[in-house]
């Protein structure tokens, strides 16, 4: 395998100018830059990028943060991040980190290590106080899905709870009463943000907020199936069930048919994030629209301009869930079961 020292020999340069050259430094000669391109033509040669980095102490990839890229969620936002960086002809870094804080920490660190001056960060599990400081190092590392005060104009954020106001007005409007919910059991704010929306609609209606009517589980099909089952183990009166997301609204639906309930006529069930096999179940999912792909595009259009040294916006910038209103929900059509 050619090295750069064996460039610098067929080209008769200095290794300090084929440097020079790959790092395409003012410095270096046009009569320079022929002999050095056509020495890595004909050896092969091939400049290694970490070391490119280290030069320029920079590099021409972006970094992203996630949850875990395997849910269909973090898939979407590794999507918005990946389409910007495309457009760029820049490439991507993703890291894990499971919302759990070491490994957040290490693949925070890493994407950092990669000199990836541009950062979009989902971070669950790291305070507040280790962001602030993370960005005030790096100036190109923007939120999402994450609001700091401290931090104003580089979050870009959903408002949770009006996701499922809306959705429990909506089902109140449709006459029901005895509305369940689906929590999510990891504790961040998305899930008490979403509750707190739900429970909010309640009272506005003059309806309390029944506790046995709540369940929670993990934020997947199976949490969903867990949550639904004690639910019906209950024997809770209800018509209606708001799930903290598309995955609990799977589960749920898939044990309300294995129990001869019937989606929506017998209960309504709506979801949270719109993401694409809503509209596949069947029947196809009420859900509420989380616009991550937007959101995460504009997230990393955001880190590349603060990277190149662009002021951040004076305000953080807040989006809002839409309700898509498909086949899952109905007006009660029948006295809730006890």
């Amino acid at each position: 395998m050619s090295t750069i020292k064996d460039v610098a020999r067929l080209a008769q340069v200095s290794v300090a100018t084929v440097s020079r050259v790959i790092n395409e430094s003012p410095k270096a000669s046009a009569a320079a830059r022929e002999a050095v391109y056509k020495a890595m033509r004909e050896l092969g040669y091939t400049p290694n990028a970490n070391a490119r980095a280290l030069v320029s102490q920079t590099s021409d990839t972006i970094g992203v943060l996630v949850n875990d890229v395997a849910d269909p969620f973090f898939g979407a936002l590794v999507k918005g991040v990946a389409g910007v960086a495309m457009e760029q002809g820049l490439h991507l870094l993703v890291g894990n980190g499971f919302h759990r804080q070491e490994q957040e920490r290490r693949s925070l660190e890493l994407l950092i290590s990669k000199r990836c001056e541009a950062l979009v960060v989902h971070s669950k599990a790291l305070s507040d106080a280790e962001l602030i400081d993370y960005a005030l190092r790096h100036p190109g590392m923007v939120l999402i899905n994450r609001d700091i005060s401290a931090l104003k104009g580089r979050c870009i954020a959903l408002n949770n709870q009006q996701g499922t106001l809306v959705a429990t007005r909506h089902l109140i409007e449709l006459g029901h009463r005895h509305i369940a919910f689906l929590c999510s059991d990891q504790a961040i704010e998305d899930s008490v943000a979403r509750r707190q929306g739900y429970e909010e609609a309640l009272r506005e209606a003059g309806l309390g907020v029944e506790a046995e009517l709540v369940e929670q589980g993990p934020p997947n099909e199976e949490g969903g199936e867990r949550a639904m089952l004690n639910l019906l183990a209950k024997g809770a009166p209800l018509t209606a069930v708001v799930a903290y997301n598309d995955a609990m609204a799977a589960g749920a639906i898939s044990v309300l048919a294995d129990n001869g309930l019937r989606v929506p006529e017998e209960v309504s069930v709506v979801g949270f994030d719109d993401l694409i096999y809503a509209r596949y179940l069947r029947p196809k999912l009420s859900t509420l629209r989380y616009p991550v792909e937007l959101m995460a595009a504009q997230a990393a259009r955001l880190a590349l301009a603060l990277a190149a040294g662009q002021p951040a916006p004076e305000d953080s910038r807040q989006y809002m869930p839409t309700l898509i209103n498909r086949h899952s929900i109905a007006p009660v059509r029948r006295p809730a079961r006890a």
